[in-house]
């Protein structure tokens, strides 16, 4: 059943909330619900002191604090909101769960609540750029859109402005959507590799909690594919909606699809379009290709062919992703720090026509590396590692047969500072620098994003 914006709002004023954790998608919701006189609840690891001003913003407006190593003790709320980085399966959350407390999210209420059509994107890479693409062309089609998820701002602070004839356009995690028990009105998962697994406790969890996305759909639904990769496509026999794929290896029959010339096309029951050549794609890669491939199946109907073409000239990308940085001495340099696991690494390599300069390691997310060593081996001139996984990276890469020290070497940073300066060091004109770490950027960065904007200071700084 849907809930109403009515029940919603009599929920926050009789029912006792609690909060895991005060990240960015809880901080205006507790201010929220707290001017609506909420009893509410706080919980998190961290101490009043390392909560800053807004530890004491919560202590002014007497909101009860649960902190520091108990903070799941004692679960008596009637709602819990969870963080995305906390695991559903916690013993604490499953334990409260069985209690009858009802452990939900800010996006898992937001799509309860959503009177509008929603469109959701998830994917192991490549879900920011087309849900960027997404938002960005139901906004020139006139469209209200409301952006979030994993970027954007929270939007359940906002469900009381959002109309039935608006948009929402969300970028979904296997964190988020390992609870969600609603799906969009559109899916679109980009692609399934490796990744995550050392908050997933096997391979199929995380596949399980990608499958989110539509399982919960009906058949007034669209659902979007891809065809070139095993697991999506292994996916199409418990779609309930209407099936489209997208493939840049094989003409499919209802979707998107590359032709042999490099052209875009649209096929369904109509008819095959031509679109327009993958070289009018302005951001670089074979996987911005396929992005856009998704991109158009997901929104055929609803945009004209002509503003897939006008936007796929004029975009310029999101940043952290293959983002130009500088060319200095005829080096350029490249942010790619979205980079985190393995195969996204391996798209940015694709991405030139020449071998790079990259520098990958950081923290471990107990993936395989051996997928890297290959394309590195062949497509790498200098590989310089840093942080925990330096020596596993290293290992595969020496591992492969196609490994040749002599094309290929290998450098040890013990920072990112030290990495750049290596990289100053080691490169002639005509090289091309690339941050492509293939992990995650926990073991000295908070996220990808301050990793990446670290190294364009890094790089912008060099003389």
């Amino acid at each position: 059943m849907k809930l109403t914006l009515e029940q919603y709002h009599s929920m926050i004023k009789t029912r006792s909330i609690g909060f895991i954790g005060v990240g960015v998608s809880h901080r205006e919701l507790i201010r929220q619900y707290a001017a609506a006189g909420a009893r509410l609840t706080v919980r998190d690891r961290r101490s009043l002191e390392e909560l800053g001003d807004f530890g004491r913003e919560l202590t002014q407006m007497g909101v009860r604090l649960m902190l520091g190593a108990d903070y799941l003790r004692d679960i008596t709320e009637e709602v819990l909101f969870r963080t995305p980085g906390m695991k559903f399966y916690t013993p604490e959350l499953t334990e409260a769960r069985r209690r009858g407390v009802a452990v939900t999210s800010e996006l898992e209420l937001f799509l309860a609540l959503c009177p509008c059509p929603v469109y959701g994107i998830t994917g192991s890479d490549g879900k920011t750029t087309s849900t960027t693409l997404i938002a960005e062309l139901l906004r020139r089609s006139g469209r209200t859109v409301h952006l979030g998820g994993n970027i954007g701002a929270p939007l359940l602070p906002v469900i009381d402005q959002v109309k039935p004839e608006d948009a929402a356009v969300v970028e979904l995690s296997s964190f988020q959507l390992i609870s969600m028990r609603r799906s969009p009105d559109t899916a679109l998962i980009t692609n399934v590799a490796p990744n995550h697994l050392d908050m997933h406790k096997d391979m199929q969890e995380y596949v399980d909690s990608k499958k989110n996305l539509y399982r919960h759909q009906d058949a007034f639904s669209r659902t979007v594919l891809n065809w070139d990769n095993d697991i999506t496509r292994s996916m199409a026999e418990e779609v309930r909606g209407d099936l489209y794929w997208f493939s840049r290896r094989e003409t499919v029959s209802r979707g998107t699809y590359l032709d042999t010339d490099g052209v875009l096309h649209h096929i369904d029951e109509t008819g095959d379009v031509a679109l327009f050549p993958m070289q009018e794609i302005r951001i670089p890669g074979m996987h911005n290709v396929e992005n856009f491939l998704g991109v158009i199946a997901a929104l055929w109907g609803e945009v004209s062919p002509e503003l897939f073409r006008t936007v796929a000239r004029e975009f310029a990308g999101v940043e952290h992703r293959i983002e130009f940085v500088r060319e200095l001495d005829g080096v350029k340099w490249y942010n790619d720090s979205i980079a985190s696991n393995p195969t996204r690494t391996i798209a940015g390599l694709m991405s030139f026509n020449q071998k790079l300069c990259i520098i990958a390691g950081g923290y471990d997310k107990k993936i395989p590396f051996q997928p890297l060593a290959d394309p590195v081996a062949e497509r790498v001139k200098l590989l310089i590692l840093t942080g925990p996984t330096a020596d596993k990276i290293e290992a595969a890469v020496k591992a492969s047969p196609k490994y040749d020290p002599a094309q290929c070497r290998i450098l040890r940073a013990k920072d990112l500072p030290e990495a750049v300066a290596l990289a100053r060091q080691e490169t002639v004109p005509g090289d091309i620098v690339s941050l492509s770490p293939a992990c995650a950027s926990f073991d000295a960065y908070p996220n990808f994003e301050v990793r990446g904007q670290h190294f364009k200071e890094l790089v912008r700084a060099l003389s």
